[in-house]
């Protein structure tokens, strides 16, 4: 793992002191004002520029579209009640970031072949007593993953599953027909 530059230091120290702690033991102050370099002033505007002001960076439009939203009110009522059973299952129980991605890419390839429409995906809880760095990590990219996959446009929706099919820690991801 690498250390923080003295640029880093310097702005890891302005957020630490916009912090407010937990408790009221005073934290310690970490001085970095003697490590960082001198920042030069910007240089003066001589004039003012021609022309029209410029504009405001506009957002980037996205090349890929999003997943899909577009469940009617009955299949989220079902959803919601677990009549629902899934088509497929994938535990990604044991799995690392890339088998995990790899596990839901061949999931969802062989339920559009076979023309299954709910996939349940079980990532496992997170433990409260775990830190968040090493637990959840699948969960957290499931989304994303999917957001990106190639089978993104025959994906309408992901929700989470219902407690019979591992609540928290589970998803149903709808397929198109």
């Amino acid at each position: 793992m690498r250390g923080l530059s003295p640029e880093e230091q310097a702005l890891w120290a302005k957020v630490t002191e916009t912090i407010r702690p937990l408790s009221r033991e005073p934290l310690p102050r970490i001085e970095t004002a003697a490590a960082l370099p001198a920042t030069p002033a910007p240089p003066p505007i001589a004039s003012k520029p021609k022309g029209p002001p410029p504009r405001a960076p506009t957002p980037l439009a996205r090349s890929r579209p999003a997943i899909g939203n577009t469940l009617d009110s009955s299949w989220d009522r079902r959803l919601r009640s677990g009549a629902v059973q899934p088509d497929r299952v994938v535990d990604l129980h044991g799995h690392d970031l890339e088998r995990a991605w790899h596990a839901i890419d061949r999931a969802l390839e062989q339920a559009l072949v076979n023309r299954e429409r709910v996939l349940l995906l079980i990532t496992g809880h997170a433990r409260p007593d775990a830190p968040p760095v090493r637990r959840g990590r699948i969960r957290a990219a499931v989304i994303d993953w999917l957001a990106v996959s190639r089978h993104r446009e025959k994906i309408v929706a992901v929700r989470g599953a219902h407690a019979r099919h591992g609540g928290g820690g589970s998803l149903y991801v709808i397929l198109r027909r």
